[in-house]
């Protein structure tokens, strides 16, 4: 008896030691944040997909535990393009399964960013439906027999279906090999699609920000606006007499205007990554012929769920983002991919700068209401630093127009903190804001506030030159001021 309480010590001990280890390993598991990550497994093994759907979830089992905890945890399931999932993990758990047999690779998800009546026509690919048009019709567009048979998938933040660029008259049913779906949701109906528009999906997983959700759609409409252009300018109808509140007046179409359009709404405010590779899944799985995708990415987990596509015959269109002319600004560059480079176009929005003084600087701007006399009083002028929504936000700068001068690298695009500042400048009572700029080539801020607020950039060369410089005191006071047209 003794013997045995000799023993029984040293073995109590030991059991509360492995259960305190026990414990604290649970603690520190449950205390880890748990984030979205994505499991890349390489090409499917089987060409039944609910097969590809259940490896998923025995592989995540595996390491949670269960199969309850797996389908609690999975937020997409990669099964067309390729073998792989989304699943929110703790950074252990997703190292964990970086070390199973088959998996190739596991990434943390990322967010992405998204980056007109005469593209088309610029570039040589003329349909010669305008009255003053000059240039003929391309034989390629008419070759192509205008897109007529072909359905392009987009991925992007959704459309806005009323659009005539969406409308299906004079089209018949969807081809065939259509197997996709119109997804239902927040102010958009199965009715939402037609013959034209014919499939439409969103994805709001885990994987979006909660934020981003309340401000939008929770269906497949477009509440920012960027997936309707882009939908528009690959395969939208030819609709004449369109402008901008007047501008760019002329025929608006797509590159493929006879296309079908299927669209993959995976972006709300920014783009998931998870997300994004869930709709190039879809999209392969519905019978697209051509991928389209105006979004910024280097991202590697992007480039493989691409090349999956192009894999099984789908060219992928990507942008190669609105940055440059300098150095490394190129995105979207992977070799299977076609990446669309931006650039300039032979057409300007010019807007005159009047000071109080009758000095006038030509600038571009979206702004088209006629402002002149006395409009503007003063013109308050900001250096570096101090071109901050913050500091803004803390001058007076009630029926006075903002000037930010920031020296930056060599984007064609405005600081992203510009939109932030043009806002602050409208809420406060700012009569406009005029900023400085590389160029005047990129005009994708200005149409923020559209005719709400002036909003006007002028290039770094005029900037510097004397009458805009901060030691002439003469620019904080250029009494009545005013922006023409």
């Amino acid at each position: 008896m003794a013997r045995f309480s000799e023993h029984r010590a040293p073995c109590l001990l030991l059991l509360v030691f492995l259960l305190h280890s026990s414990l604290r390993l649970q603690l520190s598991q449950g205390l880890e944040q748990r984030r979205v990550y994505i499991v890349y497994l390489g090409q499917r093994q089987h060409e039944d997909v609910s097969l590809v759907t259940s490896l998923h979830h025995d592989l995540l089992a595996s390491v949670l535990g269960s199969k309850e905890a797996a389908l609690e945890s999975i937020v997409h399931s990669y099964r067309y393009g390729f073998s792989g999932f989304s699943a929110m993990l703790t950074e252990s758990q997703a190292r964990k399964i970086q070390t199973l047999p088959g998996v190739v690779s596991v990434k943390e998800n990322t967010m992405v960013r998204m980056h007109t009546t005469r593209s088309w026509d610029f570039l040589g690919l003329s349909m010669g439906v305008d009255i003053k048009q000059e240039q003929q019709p391309n034989e390629l567009l008419a070759a192509a027999n205008h897109g007529d048979g072909m359905i392009i998938g987009v991925i992007d933040s959704g459309v806005w279906p009323e659009s005539q660029s969406f409308a299906d008259d004079g089209y018949g049913p969807p081809p065939s090999k259509w197997k996709g779906t119109c997804q239902a949701g927040a102010n958009f109906s199965a009715h939402d699609c037609n013959r034209k528009l014919i499939g439409a999906r969103w994805y709001a997983g885990a994987d979006i920000d909660r934020r981003s959700l309340q401000s939008d759609f929770l269906s497949a409409r477009d509440s920012h606006g960027h997936g309707t252009h882009t939908a528009s300018t690959a395969g939208g109808n030819v609709v004449h007499n369109t402008s901008f509140f007047g501008l760019a007046a002329g025929t608006a179409r797509g590159g493929a205007p006879r296309a079908r359009i299927a669209v993959y709404k995976a972006c709300w405010g920014s783009c998931s990554i998870a997300s994004v590779l869930k709709g190039i899944d879809h999209a392969i799985h519905d019978g697209v012929d051509v991928l389209s995708l105006s979004l910024g990415s280097t991202n590697e987990m992007a480039a493989l769920g691409t090349l999956g596509a192009v894999a099984r015959g789908i060219p992928v269109i990507m942008a190669g983002g609105n940055d440059g002319p300098t150095e490394e600004t190129v995105e979207n560059s992977s070799p299977w991919l076609l990446t669309v480079a931006a650039t300039t176009v032979d057409r300007s929005f010019l807007t005159v700068i009047t000071l109080g003084d009758n000095r006038q600087f030509v600038a571009q701007s979206m702004y088209v209401a006629d402002k002149g006399g006395d409009e503007f009083s003063e013109l308050l002028y900001y250096f570096k630093d101090r071109c901050d929504p913050d500091y803004i936000n803390s001058t007076d700068i009630h029926g006075k127009v903002v000037f930010c001068y920031t020296p930056g690298p060599g984007s064609v695009s405005a600081p992203p903190k510009y939109a932030d500042i043009a806002a602050t400048v409208q809420r406060n009572g700012g009569k406009g804001f005029i900023f400085s700029q590389n160029n005047l080539d990129s005009l994708d801020l200005y149409a923020i506030k559209g005719p709400a607020l002036p909003c006007v950039p002028l290039d770094f060369k005029t900037s510097y030159q004397s009458h805009w410089h901060p030691k002439n005191k003469d620019i904080y006071n250029p009494n009545n001021s005013s922006f023409g047209k």
